[in-house]
Parts: structure tokens; sequence; C-alpha cells
């Protein structure tokens, strides 16, 4: 795809050192320069690439666009620095070497998609340092629950970095971003819990009873509720991770006496 076109994809190179520079110490971590490798998301013209590897003896850069992918070792020759040209979506995480760290300046159209990879993979990073859409990082990462801040805080835990103006892009977008920084764990609850609680989001703006009416019938959810001594009138934002695992159990136990 041509150079031309990643506009249409999301693309927007950051052009602040300092920021880079931010984004490639939250990534090293504690050890500030580390032999651990980076995977960088969507390198592009490679400027978060040369904070990068003053960083990290080594780095993997996945990049989708062809004629980026050909130039960017050009830039970096004499460094270990290897480019493949891929759609992350189908770039194969097993075949990193653990441990490894990933970063990234990510085109916020697929920023869920890939935050999922990155955290159900059977060969997780131990860091991942992203620069994404400020609203979805705060969404991501605030007490008012939506699907997504489960989906992540079920498999990491979620600190938010500094918030990066829109000015400092090339081309500028609508909007602001913010860095990420998710360090992941072994996920809290199983697959059948978060189908459970993602009935529970069906209708975000609902009362829970009203959502969960769907899996057993709405009396028997509301008399279950008052009995456990949980608000009949709460909605799912009001609900952590934790609480849901709760809920699950208490209507799984009724539905099999």
């Amino acid at each position: 795809m041509p150079l031309q076109n990643n506009k249409s994809l999301g693309q927007h190179w950051l052009k602040n050192r300092d920021i880079l520079n931010t984004i490639a110490d939250l990534a090293a971590g504690d050890k500030g320069t580390t032999d651990t490798l980076c995977l960088e998301i969507g390198p592009g013209l490679g400027t978060l690439t040369s904070s990068l590897l003053k960083k990290f003896d080594r780095v993997i850069a996945v990049e989708y666009d062809e004629k980026l992918a050909t130039n960017l070792p050009k830039s970096f020759p004499g460094t270990n620095l290897q480019v493949v040209h891929d759609d992350f979506m189908n770039y194969d995480l097993s075949t990193i070497p653990a441990p490894y760290v990933v970063a990234g300046n990510i085109p916020y159209y697929i920023t869920s998609p890939i935050i999922d990879k990155l955290l159900t993979t059977d060969n997780p990073p131990e860091r991942i340092v992203l620069l994404i859409q400020k609203e979805v990082a705060e969404r991501i990462a605030d007490e008012r629950e939506t699907f997504l801040s489960i989906r992540c805080k079920n498999r990491a835990d979620i600190t938010l970095g500094p918030v990066v103006k829109r000015d400092e892009f090339t081309p500028p977008p609508k909007v602001d971003s913010q860095i990420i920084i998710l360090t992941p764990h072994p996920p809290i609850v199983d697959d059948k819990i978060l189908a459970f609680i993602k009935t529970g989001f069906k209708e975000p703006r609902k009362k829970v009873t009203h959502n969960l009416s769907t899996y057993m019938p709405r009396d028997c959810v509301k008399d279950l509720f008052i009995k456990n001594n949980i608000n009949i009138d709460i909605r799912p934002a009001e609900i952590h991770l934790k609480d849901w695992q709760k809920i699950y159990k208490i209507l799984q136990n009724t539905s099999q006496t």
C-alpha cells in the first residue's frame, strides 16, 4: 500500500522527540536500557524506532505498508533492527522470544483489536506501552466500567501516561492522544464469565437486571440481587470485575439447583 494512503489508515506521525523518548523509557521500565527484545507495532517513518533502538539491543518492527517496511532498515544501518512486512493482526506472536515488551503509536481505529491480541496471546509481553486516543485510554482506565475496560483489567494492570496534544502529530488528528501502559497478568476470570459480563453490558445504560433477563427471568435476577444485598438498580458501569464474578457465581449456583 503506498505511503500517501496511510492517512486513510489513521496514521499520524508523532514528531516530538521528548515524547518519543518517554514512550521508549516507559517500555524499557526500571532497567533504563535492556537486552529485552522490543516489538514495535507500525513503525512507519521510524520516529519511535529511533528512540527504541537507544533503549533496546534488539527491535522487531511490524509494518503493514510495504514501501515503509522496505525503506525503514536503510535509516538504521548497523543496528539490530528487524522489519517485518505484515499486518500486525496476522502476525504470529508465538514467534517472539520471551521476555519481550511492546511499544507503538497505533492507529485509533484498530486500538481495541490490537490490545485484545496482545493480552490474549499465549506468549504475552512483559509490558505494553501504546500511544492511543485519549478518550479510549481514559475509558480503559476509568473506574466507571465499559466492557472494553473489563476485558483489559481482566488481563492487565493499567497505568496512564502523559497526554499528547493533537498538534504534536503530522498530520494532526482531530483528537488528543495519551500513553497507556499495560502490564499483563494471568486472567482473573475465564471466558465463560467474560461472556456473561458481555451480556450484562448488552445495553450499557439499562439496569443490569434488565440486561441479564436473557440469562434468566428478570424477576429471578431481582430476587437474587435482593437476597445477596446487590442494588437492583445498578448499571453495568458501576460494577467492577470481581463483583461481576460474584454475580455470575450467584446466578450460576441458582440455575444449577
